[in-house]
Order: C-alpha cells, then structure tokens, then sequence
C-alpha cells in the first residue's frame, strides 16, 4: 500500500494581478504553481503560507481554498477502498494567495526560477493541474474536486469545465467573497 502524500501550492498574484510561477531548476522544463508538503502535523495554511515563503522569498496573505487536485496515475487500477493508489498518488490544496509587502520578505532557497506572469499571457509550459487551478482561481471559483487532468485542458480563460474533469459533479461553485483563512505572523 502507497501513502498518500498531501501537499499545498498558492495561486499568488501582486498588485497588478500578475500570477507568481516557479519553474524548478534540472527537473522538467513546465512552470508550477509555488508550494510544497506538509510536514508531520501541520496544517494545510500554515504549510503553505511557510513553503510559499520558503520557495519565493515573498509573505503571503491567503485569501480562500481553489480547491483540491488530485494527482494520481490515471492508468492505474483503482486501489481497493480505504487503500491509497499507485504512486504518486498526492492530494494538493491549491490556495488564492496575494503578496505582502513591496518585496520578498526572505531570501528563498535555491532551486526554483521565478517569474511573474500576465493572466493573458501565462507561459505554455506549464503543469496540467498548474493550468487548471489558475484557470480556476482567476474565473473566481472555489471549492473546486479536481483528479489529475489530461494534457488537453484548456489555456487559462476558457471554459476549463466544458469536458468535466474526473471527479467534479456538475459546474464548479462561483466565486465567493474573499476573506483571509489564516496567515502565520513569521
């Protein structure tokens, strides 16, 4: 039996509703969303206000929860129930966050080239769940049931529900109005 990895990332945008993308360096060449796992007992907010830190240097705010994205192997057999799939078999809560400050607040740690990015002008190489939770975050959705979406989903500013990803039932929620969950005081 696999473990079930849980992991956070952040649609960060700053004052000009630009998107913050993190391509990591020797691995693939596609830009991701900044984020990162949970550690042992801790919670989905905490950990993705430090990981966001961490791997950006910038202080967030988060504002609502996107959504929950599951990445899983989708040609694999489904797992027997109460059991974890193949791997990598990893559920991520993806966050609206925003910038804090005029400037990153730390030095983040190597590994990961960032680059803030117009809506309208987001690169092509990006993750297929990346490109999923930004197009949700930006239509305002919250709340949304993802599994792992094929390659095919539409840019950013389309109708990424149109086919119905795995997992969702009928259209997602609209938006709903922003309030802070929580932020950590580091």
């Amino acid at each position: 039996m696999s473990a079930l990895t849980w992991a956070v990332a952040a649609v960060v945008t700053d004052q000009a509703d630009r998107v913050l993308l993190c391509r990591r360096s020797g691995g693939g060449r596609r830009w991701a969303l900044p984020g990162g796992r949970l550690r042992r007992d801790e919670s989905p907010l905490l950990a993705a206000v430090r990981e966001i830190r961490a791997e950006t240097g910038w202080q967030v705010e988060l504002v609502d929860l996107v959504g929950l994205y599951r990445l899983h192997d989708q040609g694999a057999a489904p797992p027997p129930a109460g059991r974890c799939g193949a791997l990598p078999d990893v559920l991520v809560h993806v966050f609206r966050a925003r910038i804090r400050g005029e400037g990153p607040a730390a030095t983040p740690v190597g590994g990961c080239h960032l680059g803030w990015h117009a809506p309208n002008l987001l690169p092509e190489e990006l993750t297929p769940t990346t490109r999923a939770a930004v197009a949700d975050a930006l239509a305002g959705r919250s709340g949304v049931l993802r599994e792992a979406l094929p390659e095919s989903l539409p840019v950013a500013g389309t109708a990424p529900h149109a086919g119905g990803g795995a997992g969702t039932a009928g259209p997602p929620p609209g938006p709903r109005s922003p309030g802070t969950l929580g932020t950590s005081r580091r």
